[in-house]
């Protein structure tokens, strides 16, 4: 399921505030490497797709993983030109959209918060593992389709 507006909000704000504590940046490095389906408000998944794109470092054709540029100037230039151009986050955003960024979320936000963050991110609502019952007939089409495969090897 994920997160909710609080939550989203408060994911921005740890992301956009503490990125130069030095405790922080393996976890925020973390946290822009998840999928931005985890977050559920439209506004907020702009400004993080945009945070995301933003403090990629720049990565060769290979398969290497991700780097990120987080701490100092080019991490506090992406928030600025986020807060003060927004229209650079996307068309429809505003200034109030964008106002709470760079502002610290609160001490109740630590190391617990932020495993319960991750958990929320990628937890499952109810109706999805109902679904999930029905996606049991795919490996019986993928059996039969190995049988067929099995088949045309033999022959």
């Amino acid at each position: 399921m994920p997160l909710d507006a609080e939550l989203g909000k408060k994911m921005l704000q740890l992301i956009t505030s503490r990125y130069d504590d030095r405790h922080w940046r393996k976890k925020i490095e973390k946290t822009l490497s998840l999928p931005q389906s985890g977050v559920a408000d439209p506004v907020q998944q702009q400004i993080f797709v945009y945070l995301k794109i933003g403090l990629k470092a720049y990565k060769s054709f290979r398969a290497d993983p991700d780097s990120w540029i987080i701490g100092g100037y080019a991490t506090k230039e992406v928030i600025d030109r986020a807060k003060f151009q927004p229209k650079q986050v996307g068309s429809d955003i505003t200034k109030d959209d964008v106002a709470f960024l760079g502002a610290d979320p609160g001490a109740e936000v630590d190391a617990a918060w932020w495993d319960e963050m991750l958990v929320q991110w990628f937890d499952m609502p109810e109706e999805e593992k109902l679904t999930e019952g029905e996606g049991e007939e795919q490996p019986a089409e993928s059996t039969s389709a190995t049988s067929s495969e099995g088949k045309s090897t033999k022959a």
